[in-house]
Order: C-alpha cells, then sequence, then structure tokens
C-alpha cells in the first residue's frame, strides 16, 4: 500500500506563513483531517498541492462558493506522487482503506472489457464480458479470460475478427442438439458447427474450443503454426492453389493480430512491469503485475546502487521472481487501474512484458530514458528580416 508519507499540522492563524511556504508544489495526494472525531476526513488528488490547499484552507471568499476546509481541518497528510499512474494507485489504495463503502464510485473504477470462453457450459462459445469469476484461491474460475480491451466494442471487434478462423457458436441459444431445428445464420453460412441441431458429436465441438483456447493463450502462435505447416506440407504436394489460399489465411490472420493490443493476452499470463519516474531525484518507480494483479510497488534509487552489493538488474530480477506468486489485491480493480494507465493518451512511463523472460537490458535502458533531463527547445531563430532604418529617415 502506497501510504501518505508525509504530514503538518494546520493552524488557521499562521497557515499563511508557516504551512503554506513548506508546501511543495508539486503533484500529490493528501488527506485534510478532520478537527471533530466523527468526521470523515477529505482525500483529493492535485498537480499541485501548494495551490490547491491555499484554495482550500486559505481565507475564504465570501464573493463565491467555493468549497472552504479552513475550520474542518486539524491536520494534513500527503504523499508526493512523480507519475499519474503512481497518483491514481495511491488515491486508490487510500480511498479503499479508508471509504470502503464508495471507494469504487471515488476512484470511478469501472471493470474493464474482457473475453471469456464459458467453460461451464457444455458447449462453450466466446463473448465479451465486465465479470470476471474467481475460485476460492483467487484464480479465474471456469472459463479463460482474455483482455483487457480498451472497450466493450473493440473487444466485441476482435473476437468477431478472431472467430472467422473457428466454428465455434456465436448464438445465445440454449442448445438442445435438436435435428428438426433450422438453426441460425451462423450454421447456415458454415461458420459453426451447428451443436443446436446435432450437427457434429460433442467430441468434435470440444476440439474446436480447444483450438481456440489454444489461440487464445499463445497470442494466435498456434493457429499461425497451423496454417504455415499446412501450407508447406501443401507446397511439397505441388498443391500450390491449396498452398495460395492457405497463405491468404495467414496474412489475414497477421492482421487481426496487429490490430490486437499488446496487453491483451489471457488473464492468468498477464506478467508485466510498469516504470515510471519518481518524485525524489534520481529515483524510478516499480510496479510489477503478476497474473493481471498489481504487486506491491518499490522505488529503485540509482544514487544509492553505487554503495550496494547488488546491481540493479538483480535488483529488479529479486522483485519481479519474489512477487511472482503475489495473489493479494482485487483483480477486476487492478485490471481496471492498469488499462485506464494502459490506454491512456498520453501514456507517461513504460510497461514491459514477460514472455519467456523478462526483459531486463530494455528494463533498465529505459530507466535511464526516464532519467535523462528533460531537453529544452532551441530558441527559434527569427532569420534575417530588413534593416532598421536610421533615425530621422523618412
Amino acid at each position: 500500500m502506497l501510504e501518505l508519507d508525509r504530514g503538518l499540522k494546520f493552524d488557521a492563524a499562521r497557515a499563511e506563513e508557516a504551512l503554506f511556504p513548506a508546501l511543495p508544489a508539486h503533484p500529490a495526494v493528501c488527506l485534510i483531517e478532520p478537527r471533530e472525531e466523527k468526521a470523515e476526513p477529505y482525500l483529493i488528488r492535485t498537480q499541485n498541492l501548494q495551490r490547491r490547499l491555499q484554495r482550500l484552507l486559505g481565507p475564504p471568499d465570501p464573493t463565491t462558493k467555493r468549497l472552504n476546509l479552513r475550520d474542518f481541518a486539524r491536520g494534513i497528510r500527503y504523499r508526493l506522487t512523480g507519475s499519474r499512474f503512481e497518483q491514481t494507485l495511491t488515491y486508490y489504495h487510500q480511498a479503499k482503506h479508508l471509504f470502503p463503502q464508495r471507494y469504487r464510485n471515488l476512484v470511478r473504477l469501472r471493470p474493464p472489457a474482457v473475453l471469456k470462453v464459458n467453460l461451464r457450459n457444455a458447449y462453450p462459445r466466446c463473448y465479451v464480458t465486465r465479470k470476471i469469476r474467481l475460485h476460492a484461491d483467487g484464480m479465474p474460475a471456469a472459463g479463460s479470460y482474455y483482455g483487457p480491451f480498451p472497450s466493450r466494442r473493440e473487444a466485441l471487434a476482435f473476437s468477431e475478427r478472431v472467430l472467422d478462423f473457428f466454428r465455434v457458436r456465436r448464438c445465445q441459444i440454449k442448445i438442445r442438439r435438436d435435428p428438426a431445428f433450422p438453426g441460425c445464420i451462423y450454421s447456415q453460412m458454415k461458420m459453426c458447427l451447428a451443436p443446436c441441431f446435432a450437427g457434429c458429436t460433442k467430441e468434435e465441438y470440444d476440439v474446436e474450443v480447444n483450438r481456440l483456447l489454444q489461440f487464445l493463450q499463445t497470442g494466435g502462435g498456434s493457429l499461425r503454426t497451423a496454417f504455415e505447416e499446412e501450407r508447406e506440407k501443401a507446397s511439397e504436394e505441388l498443391d500450390f492453389e491449396r498452398a495460395a489460399a492457405l497463405h491468404k489465411k495467414v496474412e489475414k490472420l497477421d492482421e487481426v493480430l496487429r490490430g490486437s493490443p499488446e496487453i491483451a493476452r489471457r488473464i492468468q499470463d498477464l506478467y508485466a512491469v510498469i516504470v515510471q519516474r519518481a518524485a525524489e531525484e534520481q529515483t524510478i518507480g516499480v510496479f510489477g503485475v503478476h497474473g493481471g494483479r498489481l504487486a506491491e510497488p518499490f522505488f529503485l534509487h540509482f544514487a544509492e546502487i553505487a554503495s550496494q552489493p547488488r546491481s540493479a538488474e538483480q535488483i529488479f530480477r529479486d522483485y519481479l521472481e519474489s512477487a511472482a506468486s503475489a495473489k493479494d489485491g482485487d483483480l477486476s480493480e487492478d485490471l481496471s487501474l492498469l488499462s485506464r494507465w494502459f490506454y491512456s493518451n498520453p501514456r507517461e512511463g513504460e510497461i514491459f512484458f514477460r514472455e519467456k523472460d523478462w526483459p531486463y537490458r530494455r528494463i533498465l535502458r529505459a530507466c535511464s530514458r526516464l532519467l535523462a533531463p528533460a531537453e529544452k527547445e532551441p530558441a527559434k531563430n527569427p532569420g534575417p528580416g530588413p534593416a532598421p532604418s536610421p533615425e530621422g529617415a523618412t
């Protein structure tokens, strides 16, 4: 949990000369503590702590209806933040701790859109949902979840493109396996195995569902490999027409995968690390993501590394490997915070995903980029202009 690590007492008589000058003009999350014990504290996030508290705790202006907490406040506790992601995460932690009944509204949390293959159904289908059901051990229950996506519309569009490669049902009807049932448009277009009128056996349908699950688990790699192997076999058999058709399928699949967000993958396999510039000098905030959950962050002080026996890479290794089994936190809420940052524009900081291993060298290079001083724009040269006329010229 990101704590509010600084505090000051509030004295209205000396605020202008003692409190406000001591506050930094820096982004922060701040808690205004009430004088009365039964009153709720007031939690804010701001891009300029000094200016915001001068408005809230300064002398009231009788000509406006602006909120003033000068008579309410007993003291303040705050945390300086180096990025919007750190500020959002700090605000979320504090709101959840202080206001457990309404913190979701305060943070404006909305579960992200994901794709689900519901394995509890005898004939599973792939559909968009915002609800992720969990087992008692905290792992996703009875299905495979894939995402997160920026919106329900984009998740639906991606699923429609993916399902063109599989003959899994898209309808929502109850499957009765009635040969008299006419079927839907997808079965008539040969885009579904049609279990509704016993167009396939249960085993054949399960094979198709497993192909879809493998596709989601490998990020499309399993289907691409299968197409390439079939294409090579067709070429060896001199069946060039079939090879050309398979080549078009590969191109179509690549186009679908290019349209998929980099973060979208099976939720259980969502392992990543986010690096952000912190509020302190020469410090990087490191936020691990393990199975879709946000791990406890840590802050790497590069100015102190020279005096430590461990290298920066070893520090990252210790953090990412030790947090790999972390299961704390609400999966849906963590995904919501993560996707909000990932799809923000502009997006501060950088993210790196674990594939077979963590890209430690790329992570360290990103830290160097984040700590590098911002380059100042060169002054624009106005260029040669007309020579000034001498005084007295007409």
